[in-house]
């Protein structure tokens, strides 16, 4: 950056001497055009005023030129100041800070899909001077310039790191800018990437992966909750075979939850004993006979 603001001085420098040898030899009639403007200001007053004082606001500042060359001393305002009639032109500089949006850019990335980002920049000028001596059109080189750095630094990332690493990309963006743009006169304040839309195709194809990825998921904890539940019931097995009393309180239990929900229910209680002399074909009185309710 050193090396570059050393040459440009060194280029300026060169051209100043240029100049200053072409004015040496045109010096007498530069001095003649201006006394001439200066004595057609004085028969003309106080009219001529209406021409020669002009006011710019506290945040502008006047780059005046004087026959064609920039007048020493730089910039002038905030404020009210005179100028010379048919031989001094000046221009408004805004000293405030701008926004603008980058158009949307087709990218490729570096995993060769193809997404549109737009993005917003914010910029001021910081020396007024060099901003119209050194570049036509400044806030027209700064959108240009913007709009292709955006899609040089993202046909480096990939798609992930594009929707990831935002913050990063900004910051990187916002550097790049700024060093391209010193010469300019002009500080990039802030860079912001504002949307990256993606083809129609590619948004189906991610929603499917990523619907995979939940019912996945899904059966997953499905198939530990059976696997949790099978273990609860065995051991709540092994307690009821060890209390056989166990299995009839819970028999009473499920009665009471039954009736207390449905009350149109008709509930005939039969006891097991039963049913295993109904199927096995067992004769005798059962051991235990269960109580009815």
């Amino acid at each position: 950056m050193a090396s570059k603001t050393d040459f440009q001085r060194v280029e300026m420098t060169d051209c100043n001497s240029h100049g200053g040898e072409e004015a040496h030899q045109t010096t007498l009639f530069e001095y003649l055009i201006l006394g001439g403007a200066l004595f057609l200001c004085a028969i003309t007053l106080p009219f001529s005023l209406i021409l020669s004082l002009k006011v710019v606001q506290e945040y502008e500042r006047a780059v005046i030129f004087r026959l064609g060359r920039l007048l020493s001393g730089g910039a002038t305002g905030p404020g009210l100041f005179c100028v010379i009639p048919c031989t001094d032109r000046y221009t408004s500089v805004d000293l405030r800070t701008v926004s603008f949006d980058v158009p949307p850019q087709e990218i490729l990335s570096k995993d060769s899909v193809t997404v549109a980002v737009d993005a917003v920049v914010y910029y001021r000028v910081y020396n007024s001077t060099i901003s119209i001596t050194n570049v036509a059109n400044a806030d027209r080189s700064t959108r240009l310039l913007a709009a292709t750095t955006l899609r040089n630094v993202l046909g480096t990332k990939t798609l992930s790191e594009t929707l990831v690493e935002r913050e990063a990309i900004s910051l990187y963006m916002k550097s790049v800018l700024d060093e391209a743009t010193d010469p300019w006169g002009v500080r990039v304040e802030r860079v912001e990437i504002k949307d990256v839309r993606l083809p129609v195709q590619l948004q189906r194809a991610m929603a499917a992966e990523a619907e995979a990825a939940r019912e996945a998921r899904a059966k997953v904890i499905a198939a530990e909750g059976e696997r949790n539940a099978s273990r609860a019931l065995k051991e709540a097995s092994d307690v009821m075979c060890e209390s056989p009393i166990a299995l009839q309180l819970r028999y009473l239990q499920t009665l009471v939850s039954i009736s207390a929900e449905k009350n149109s229910t008709i509930i005939f209680p039969i006891p097991l004993e039963l049913v295993r002399g109904l199927v096995g074909g067992k004769e005798g009185p059962p051991e235990h006979e269960s109580t009815q309710f």
